[in-house]
């Protein structure tokens, strides 16, 4: 069950029960426009939160375009509230989904950066599950990192890595972005397991645009090239961005993405934005 209630500048949504329970901040802009309702959501990475700058420019596309958008805060990031430690794939998907069912738009656009991508990948599948959930019209996937935990952490660790696992329940690494480590939870790792996508064919039925770096350090190009692989039957076009890094920030990455997102709401939904 989840309620929302609200703060000076945000709204809060309540999710989960009981201990899980968190309260989860969400920004939720309305379309302005006329015709098919189209929502635009952003699915942040690994430790980052909607403020971040391709989250704001994402917000002020849609608001360029009369588009409706949606940003929340993951629990244990930005705004929201939770343990940080306490997050998995599941926690996080459960939030997107609550976020979005709470926010109820007909059509949505996901955007998906890093982590964000494997959770959008995810909240595609379960939304298509359940009668009366918003039709996924378009995915753009930034730098994504679809089964990370087992593609890109597991088969790299050290011994140091498996014994704080089995000792302390997780592992600390030294982080590019922030001056606090980074920190992966055995029970992260495991949960991860049961959330794989790219394990047979992805089923998406609509356009999705891919942005990757080619000097990413967190999620080599070749990631995003294994991905496309398990798309055969979707609509996809991969940029690969010679010089770009992983967070694909840059005046010159941002034009690149709001311009893949034009593709895909003029793709899924033509004439609603240009």
């Amino acid at each position: 069950m989840s309620e929302a209630h609200f703060l000076p500048d945000v709204t809060v949504l309540s999710v989960g029960e009981g201990d899980s329970r968190r309260d989860i901040a969400m920004r939720l802009r309305a379309a302005t426009t006329d015709g098919a309702p189209l929502a635009l959501v952003w699915l942040s990475g690994y430790r980052s939160d909607m403020e971040g700058t391709k989250a704001v420019e994402m917000d002020a596309y849609a608001a360029e375009n009369g588009l409706a958008a949606i940003r929340f805060d993951y629990s244990g990031h930005g705004r929201s509230g939770g343990a940080f430690t306490d997050g998995t794939i599941s926690r996080w998907l459960e939030e997107a989904l609550a976020v979005v069912r709470h926010a109820a738009p007909e059509r949505v656009v996901l955007v998906g950066s890093s982590m964000g991508g494997w959770i959008a990948l995810r909240l595609l599948q379960e939304l298509g599950k359940a009668a009366g959930d918003a039709q996924v019209a378009g995915m753009v996937l930034i730098a994504p990192a679809p089964d990370f935990t087992a593609e890109l952490i597991e088969p790299n660790l050290g011994d140091a890595e498996k014994a704080s696992l089995a000792e302390r329940g997780f592992f600390e690494e030294h982080s590019e972005y922030s001056p606090e480590p980074n920190i992966f939870t055995r029970a992260l790792i495991e949960d991860g397991r049961a959330n794989r996508v790219l394990q047979g064919i992805i089923e998406t039925g609509c356009p999705v645009h891919i942005l990757q770096g080619m000097q990413d350090a967190d999620v080599p190009y070749a990631h995003a090239l294994k991905l496309v692989e398990h798309l055969p039957a979707a609509d996809v076009v991969l940029t690969l961005i010679r010089d770009g890094d992983h967070r694909l920030s840059r005046p010159q990455d941002i034009e690149r993405l709001l311009g893949a997102i034009a593709e895909v709401v003029n793709a899924g939904t033509p004439g609603v934005a240009n």
